[in-house]
């Protein structure tokens, strides 16, 4: 029974979500498997991924082969990493407290990569969002600015017609005191 170590899918239609598992590689991509050994999220940015290291760890130790994209999840959270430094290990090439110290320089590493992309993303998404915001009270502005030309606009015209009204009728008022003068 060759076991692999793959993704089950879940989730709805345009939003997957995945378990890493270990199954029978005869067995349906969905259907059975013998131990669910974590989770994969590729909707959220950076795509979360719930693993359980020493499980992931016992399989591949015990000959689990990983499917490309699950190679690639093990090779991420640095399973595959403690893999082939345990195999330096039996090999007599490190020792443990060696193995064991690359492999938490390398862990720190990737947690500030990891970290630093994080902020990255925070960062862009803070700047889009104050450009937005910057455009928008621009935009505002410029309709204020025509809001009151027209209604500026519109004073005058009411101002020129309240004159000529005044004119009209103060020509009026004069010409009924002619008439009643005659």
């Amino acid at each position: 029974m060759p076991v692999k170590i793959r993704l089950a899918r879940h989730g709805r239609k345009q939003k997957p979500f995945y378990y890493i598992v270990a199954a029978d590689s005869r067995a349906p991509r969905d259907g059975r498997y013998i131990e669910r050994i974590g989770s994969y999220n590729p909707n959220t940015d950076p795509a979360t991924i719930d693993l359980n290291f020493d499980k992931a760890l016992t399989w591949l130790r015990n000959g689990a082969v990983p499917t490309d994209t699950c190679r690639a999840i093990l090779s991420y959270n640095g399973v595959l990493y403690k893999q082939h430094l345990l195999k330096g290990i039996t090999k007599g090439a490190l020792t443990e407290e060696q193995a064991e110290a690359k492999f938490q320089d390398w862990l720190k590493a990737k947690q500030a990569k990891i970290q630093a992309k994080k902020d990255r993303l925070a960062k862009e998404a803070h700047t889009d969002k104050s450009s937005k915001l910057d455009a928008e009270t621009e935009v505002n502005k410029k309709r204020a600015e025509e809001l009151a030309k027209k209604r500026a606009k519109a004073l005058k015209v009411e101002d020129q017609a309240v004159v000529e009204d005044t004119t009209v009728e103060a020509q009026t008022d004069e010409q009924v005191e002619e008439k009643t003068e005659e």
